[in-house]
């Protein structure tokens, strides 16, 4: 597609300059056609916030939609629980939960399909089994429907906020309460949508309690510290217990999202962010019985743990 800004035309967006032109795409869609160089101006790449100016000339290409076959692939995973209806695993950090553009091979679905051969169909083509979702980089405890009557059941608990997650974190600096509260209403920021903030013009309810375990200094002149805090989220929004954590100036280590300048000085190595999903409480949609599992904390973190250990500690009083 091509297009010829008007001589009269007002700024805005490029973006949303597509938008208004008709362009039968979501926003974020066009946005991701932007940033993986699909939608030139005169013949140059530009940023999704590029304002448009009169004579501009854009041009648009939009791939062809890609057809998902989703074959078993025979992954390792590390399994905390199984029946008739279940599947309770402990997901690795960087393993991505589902397909999508940039991963449409070596999923956890993948791998869920070689370790359930009747998974197929359940929930969706693209996600079967899946009831709820963790970030690449977070690992830990993830519960999987092996057929439509627990995937129903399970979904609903997850409605109604009636699961308990325990998500274990270390965050940069010295969290001065030892537990508190995060209400922070969260959405797609306004100004940048691959980013969750409170920013946003849809806006949706999220809440966190957390609890410090540990401080840490990090220095020997107590600027620099790091906390390892208990999250409990009483929602389940995108990105929240990041979000949240960073909102009260302590981001989670190793997040390159939500990290801020402490992540660049070097002072500990995390390649990814340290953000461990360590128990699940459910009620078991066929038997009623509450069940709780526990996934054990990764090598990765165990060893920035341990290195934290042999430093400086500041208890919890």
């Amino acid at each position: 597609m091509e297009f010829n800004v008007p001589k009269r035309a007002p700024s805005c967006r490029l973006d949303l300059y597509l938008i208004k032109r008709g362009i039968p795409l979501s926003r974020t869609r066009i946005q991701n056609l932007i940033e993986e160089q699909k939608v030139t101006v005169n013949a140059k790449p530009v940023k999704p916030g590029y304002k448009i100016r009169p004579e501009d000339k854009i041009q648009l290409v939009v791939p062809a939609p890609r057809s998902i076959l989703i074959e078993p692939e025979a992954i390792p995973l590390e399994i905390l629980y199984q029946d008739e209806d279940l599947l309770v695993v402990n997901k690795a950090a960087g393993l991505v939960m589902h397909p999508a553009p940039g991963n449409f091979t070596g999923t956890l679905v993948h791998a869920l399909l070689h370790h359930i051969k009747d998974l197929k169909g359940i929930g969706g083509e693209e996600r079967p089994g899946i009831v709820h979702r963790l970030d690449k980089e977070t690992s830990g405890v993830v519960v999987i429907a092996k057929a439509d009557f627990p995937l129903t059941h399970l979904m609903k608990q997850f409605k109604a906020h009636t699961i308990e997650k325990v998500y274990l974190a270390l965050v940069w600096g010295k969290v001065k309460l030892n537990q508190g509260k995060v209400d922070l209403s969260i959405g797609r920021d306004q100004k940048d949508r691959k980013k969750i903030s409170s920013h946003t013009q849809k806006p949706k309810k999220a809440l966190s309690q957390y609890k410090v375990l540990k401080r840490f200094n990090l220095t020997t002149d107590k600027e620099m510290a790091v906390s390892l805090v208990e999250v409990r989220p009483e929602t389940g929004r995108t990105h929240q217990i990041r979000v949240h954590m960073a909102s009260l100036g302590h981001p989670v280590l190793g997040d390159k999202t939500y990290g801020g300048k402490q992540d660049r000085q070097g002072l500990i190595q995390a390649e990814r962010q340290m953000l461990h999903a360590s128990t699940i409480c459910f009620e078991h949609p066929r038997t009623k019985q509450l069940l709780s599992f526990t996934a054990p904390i990764p090598a990765d973190m165990k060893t920035i743990l341990d290195q934290l250990e042999k430093g400086h500690d500041v208890p919890v009083r």
